[in-house]
């Protein structure tokens, strides 16, 4: 098997092999193609996803496709958590009525929920909760959201995150909504979509690093 070269500029060298369609070539004999990639073409670097990523709150009228939202949720199942408890689990929602419910539920803030293509309730599971600290789930929850968010960003698909815990009537709701047992607590919400608007999903903010917020080897 040839090898995948990596360039560290982000170029991608790609190597091939063929057989000769001569008669007279001998029996055995290959030839091999290079192809170079741009990697941007195939995804973007890690720092740039995470220095372009935005909250988009106007979606098109446009379906997410199946093998995307996969994509997203197993970047939310990537995540680390606390001894591998993967205390979370996920309901994805593209039912119209159903979305409207879920803004509705969460107020006004969520009111965008009613033109998302999709959104993914993320909820912890307390089955799966570390019992000597029961709550990491809340932590771990977040981490799978953020990744979402990033996943989705990579794949040119809009998010706003919504918090719904420790909100109470949020939660109530959104379990209401759902029909969730007991032990399944809703966290957040994540709205997806291809923006509506004119957003360029590649352009990188301007720095938010704050050096007053970072403190060396003690406060």
């Amino acid at each position: 098997m040839l090898p995948l070269l990596t360039f560290s500029h982000g170029t991608l060298l790609v190597a091939v092999e063929s057989r000769p369609q001569r008669r007279n070539s001998p029996r055995n004999a290959k030839s091999t193609l290079y192809i170079i990639i741009e990697r941007s073409l195939i995804s973007m670097e890690t720092m740039q996803n995470i220095l372009t990523r935005r909250s988009v709150r106007k979606f098109a009228d446009k379906p997410i496709e199946p093998d995307k939202l996969h994509t997203i949720l197993e970047a939310a199942m990537s995540g680390p958590c606390a001894v591998n408890a993967r205390e979370w689990a996920f309901i994805v929602v593209t039912d119209r009525e159903k979305l409207a419910q879920m803004a509705e539920a969460n107020g006004r803030v969520a009111r965008m929920l009613n033109q998302a293509a999709a959104a993914i309730l993320v909820c912890g599971d307390l089955d799966r909760a570390f019992p000597p600290a029961p709550d990491f789930w809340v932590i771990d929850a977040a981490i799978a959201a953020q990744n979402m968010t990033l996943a989705a960003n990579d794949l040119g698909i809009g998010s706003v995150w919504l918090g719904t815990w420790p909100d109470e009537t949020r939660v109530k709701r959104q379990a209401t909504i759902f029909q969730l047992p007991e032990t399944i607590v809703p966290h957040s919400i994540l709205a997806l979509g291809y923006p509506a608007e004119d957003i360029d999903m590649r352009a990188v903010r301007p720095s938010r690093y704050e050096e007053s917020r970072v403190h060396v080897n003690q406060w």
